[in-house]
């Protein structure tokens, strides 16, 4: 196990790993549910070699299983500037409910400042305005349109915004989408649920096991790594997410009846623990949050968690690293968790488990 001194917990240089490229994945497992599965106990400290369908086996019928259902938008825009010369607009986050005007990010920056247009298909998109870090202001929309058309101009002319490190050509649009996904709003999908399919569920439901639902719109903050030594001044874009009343309600009927909630993924996790008072409730609701899950976070919502093998230096393995420290109850002594973490990310490696988006995922509990 790799020992960390306590000082060094907030550095990030602490968080960083080697991995091979071939440890990459550049498509999902075919079924999904045939990804591999590392069984996490934190408090015993075994870890064990399965496969993502046998998660059915480590779920309780009293249990209740979270998932985030927004659905991930082909935000890439590709087009010509006025001027001429390829240019690509980057739809991060709807600015109104009709989705006229967003936030993006846009190439070549310096040649797209207020007032220049790019051609996409049968419109020209217009920067409005620009933002500190490169983002701008764009319209989309055309005088008396609404969300329907806005939606239907993106799903005709854009194209999946897949992670840098995923070299794969042709249309992934399915393939870069949960089998549940609804409500369109990310950028990126929330990819430890990218393992579930309709059969696994049915299994779930089977067994008794009870199921919820979040919204966490992904957005900007999963672009942006983490750049500060100190892991504790780094600053999340906020991402809007929400949590039904019926949510609430399941949540409490599970703490009742003696469950655990079960996270599937960072983006419910960070839903939740935004939703969630002192007293554990998680209330209904929405916000947008900008919540940094890092050691010494207390958790007070998630009970166990389902997540893929992150990037080095991500936000999101610091957010694992202090779960697990929370699970442990090692509070105080996080350094033995993110040991443990880096360890099983090592052994993940050598055993030939794929890493992030489309690779294999881990159960984390206790």
């Amino acid at each position: 196990m790799r020992a960390i001194p306590h000082e060094a917990l907030f550095d990030l240089a602490s968080y960083d790993y080697p991995l091979a490229e071939d440890r990459i994945a550049q498509a999902p497992a075919e079924p999904r549910d045939s990804s591999r599965l590392l069984i996490w106990n934190v408090a015993s400290g075994e870890a064990r070699h399965r496969r993502f369908r046998d998660i059915v086996e480590f779920l309780r019928p009293e249990d209740l299983l979270v998932l985030n259902d927004t659905r991930v938008l082909p935000a890439r825009l590709l087009g010509t500037r006025s001027g001429g010369g390829r240019a690509e607009v980057f739809l991060l986050s709807p600015l109104d409910p009709d989705m006229l005007t967003w936030r993006a990010l846009v190439r070549p920056g310096r040649r797209l400042r207020a007032g220049a247009e790019v051609r996409v298909g049968d419109r020209a998109v217009r920067v409005e305005a620009e933002e500190p870090e490169g983002v701008r202001t764009v319209r989309l929309g055309r005088e008396g349109e609404g969300r329907r058309e806005i939606l239907a101009f993106i799903e005709t002319f854009g194209q999946v915004p897949l992670p840098p490190y995923i070299h794969a050509e042709g249309d992934m649009r399915e393939s870069y989408q949960t089998v549940f996904a609804r409500r369109e709003g990310s950028v990126a999908a929330p990819t430890a649920s990218l393992h579930f399919t309709p059969e696994l569920l049915a299994r779930i439901d089977a067994l008794g096991a009870r199921r919820a639902w979040v919204t966490l719109h992904v957005g900007l903050g999963t672009f942006r790594p983490v750049k500060v030594p100190d892991i504790r001044q780094h600053a999340i874009h906020q991402e809007p997410c929400e949590v039904p009343e019926a949510t609430a309600k399941a949540i409490r009927d599970c703490r009742a009846r003696g469950g655990r909630v079960v996270a599937a993924g960072t983006t419910v996790v960070r839903t939740l623990e935004s939703m969630a008072g002192e007293d554990g409730e998680v209330r209904p609701g929405f916000l947008n949050t900008g919540l940094f899950i890092c050691p010494g976070f207390r958790f007070r919502a998630v009970d166990a968690m389902i997540t893929n093998f992150h990037l080095p230096k991500s936000s999101l393995l610091m957010l694992v690293s202090a779960f697990a420290a929370g699970l442990g109850g090692w509070e105080g002594c996080e350094e033995r968790a993110l040991s443990g973490l880096l360890s099983l990310y090592a052994l993940a490696a050598e055993e030939g488990y794929r890493f992030f988006s489309f690779g294999d995922a881990m159960f984390i509990q206790r």
